[in-house]
């Protein structure tokens, strides 16, 4: 077990580097979201879910669907060390005509659901969810979502959906790093406890510390274990996790100061000379 949470945390580094140099080099992106997020994508892609990169459309593969789709680069990053398409692929972020947009688009190998409009996750899993059950699968469907998006009102009507349903085969993992584009989210529109509104809407609900890879591989293993509803996974997180000038800054949502990050993407990549994770 140490050794598979070595192995996942070193593939977090790697997916937090490749995320920022993509940034750098498409000049635009929004780098906060995507490492607070890096963790729990490492370890979804590299030991949780079912899936094959050989046969991205396999029908009974485990769908993933990043409803905060602007976080996109780190699943980008996921996807080309997963072997999905070349590594090189990744610098064509946000270019004419590539396959990596600054959103997520179905079309690029792996990309289950087109995303970026937030809210519309939750309800495009529901029906993945059901589709499962008429169709007598047994993959589930993964959605990571944000805490900007909570405020969206569909985010409640497919909450109660799935609830309804009993979609077991349903786990929404939630970025839970309190700030959104402008602001702290208890300013900006106050959820109160985030634990409480979920339960309240039906759902099973795990908290985790959403950087601790051990705790991490806990809660999706005890999330597989539930039935007879759906189950949430609210991350504690970081916004901007692992760059020091970054953490817990609203503004590096989407902030472009070029030079800070070069010259960190740069350090990253010497603190990666070791090697890349078996």
């Amino acid at each position: 077990m140490n050794n598979k949470i070595a192995g996942l945390e070193k593939w977090a580094r790697l997916l937090r580097y490749d995320a920022l140099n993509m940034i750098v080099h498409a000049k635009s992106g929004h780098p906060g979201g995507c490492l607070s997020a890096a963790d729990m994508v490492a370890c979804l892609y590299f030991s949780e879910m079912k899936i094959d990169p050989n046969n991205p459309v396999w029908p009974d593969r485990d769908r993933f669907i990043l409803s905060k789709g602007h976080a996109a680069p780190v699943l980008y990053a996921a996807l080309a060390r997963k072997g999905y398409f070349p590594l090189d692929t990744l610098k064509t972020l946000r270019k004419s005509g590539s396959i990596l947009q600054g959103h997520p688009e179905m079309g690029a190998p792996g990309v289950d659901m087109t995303s970026g409009c937030l809210g519309e996750g939750l309800s495009a899993a529901c029906g993945m969810a059901l589709a499962a059950r008429f169709d007598g699968k047994d993959y589930r469907t993964y959605v990571m979502m944000g805490c900007g998006e909570m405020n969206e009102g569909q985010v409640w009507e497919s909450a109660m959906t799935a609830a309804h349903f009993a979609l077991d085969n349903i786990l929404v993992i939630l970025d839970y790093n309190r700030l959104q584009f402008d602001g702290h989210v208890e300013t900006v529109l106050n959820p109160g406890s985030m634990k409480a509104r979920w339960q309240a809407f039906g759902w099973s609900t795990l908290e985790i510390n959403g950087h601790d890879m051990k705790a991490i591989c806990a809660g999706l293993s005890e999330a597989r274990g539930i039935k007879g509803r759906p189950t949430v996974i609210i991350a504690d997180t970081v916004k901007g996790k692992g760059v020091s000038f970054m953490e817990n800054d609203y503004l590096w949502h989407s902030l472009m100061n070029e030079a800070r990050l070069q010259e960190y993407t740069d350090n990253f990549k010497k603190e990666l000379m070791h090697g890349a994770p078996g």
